[in-house]
């Protein structure tokens, strides 16, 4: 299924990198579910700027699979068709910044018990929303978006980094259950990028150390990141799943 023809669902795209998804997105002539919890101005902006026919901001929190379903047949309502690709980009509040993280001798399972939630809970949520309308359609992409960290712990992000890793599995696992309904599940990892909300209280010696630690000598924009999700959801992917991308210019090299 060609984009243009798809309804993409994006958690999250009310900001960051959801934002810059949505945009790549738009740009190719998909319909777009921009999902918010929080950022509700800057989602409806963005639903604006692509026009009604084409994108609705809808609230849930994806913790919640009671708000995720019922965002989902709203959506479904709206377009007339079922979602078909759905970006599991959706990040629990969470600070990129040495300095401020917890360290291995006092971070509590709470913290883990936070990003396990928002990560993996929050895509199981939402993918459990999408299939039966995939599989009505016949088709679906899940794209979940993950972190080089896990191979790369550059900074170490315990509690992050350790829900990123379960979404990995969780990716690879739901792709096996899924395939035989043409569901495919990959995921898009990135590294730092230069910038988003997340990444904004990075200290610019950071960029300067990872930009000079890849092949392309900078460091990735979300911009660039989002444009590889488009891969995953399109024909040119049809025979792709259980995958995982890095898109940090050559920095984790698999």
């Amino acid at each position: 299924m060609l984009i243009k023809d798809q309804v993409v669902l994006i958690t999250g795209a009310g900001r960051g990198l959801g934002t810059d998804v949505a945009r790549s997105f738009a740009r190719e002539g998909a319909r777009l579910v921009l999902n918010y919890r929080n950022s509700e101005v800057a989602a409806q902006e963005l639903a604006r700027e692509f026009g009604s026919e084409k994108a609705i901001a809808l609230r849930a929190d994806v913790t919640n699979a009671g708000e995720v379903n019922a965002m989902v047949a709203a959506a479904t309502e709206h377009f007339a068709t079922p979602i078909t690709t759905a970006i599991n980009n959706a990040l629990p509040d969470f600070s990129f910044n040495g300095d401020g993280r917890s360290k291995a001798e006092e971070i509590c399972y709470e913290e883990f018990r936070a990003q396990f939630a928002g990560v993996v809970g929050g895509a199981l949520n939402t993918i459990q929303a999408v299939v039966p309308g995939m599989k009505e359609a016949g088709f679906g992409a899940i794209v979940n978006v993950g972190t080089n960290l896990f191979q790369n712990p550059v900074v170490p992000y315990h509690d992050y980094t350790a829900a990123k890793a379960a979404l990995l599995a969780l990716t690879r696992t739901f792709a096996a259950d899924l395939g035989p309904s043409n569901i495919r599940v990959n995921m898009v990892s990135g590294g730092l990028l230069r910038t988003t909300d997340a990444s904004a209280a990075t200290p610019e010696q950071v960029f300067d150390l990872i930009a000079g630690g890849t092949p392309l000598r900078k460091v990735t924009t979300p911009a660039e990141f989002a444009d590889a999700a488009l891969f995953f959801a399109s024909p040119w992917s049809r025979a792709v799943t259980g995958q995982n991308l890095v898109v940090d210019g050559g920095l984790v090299m698999n």
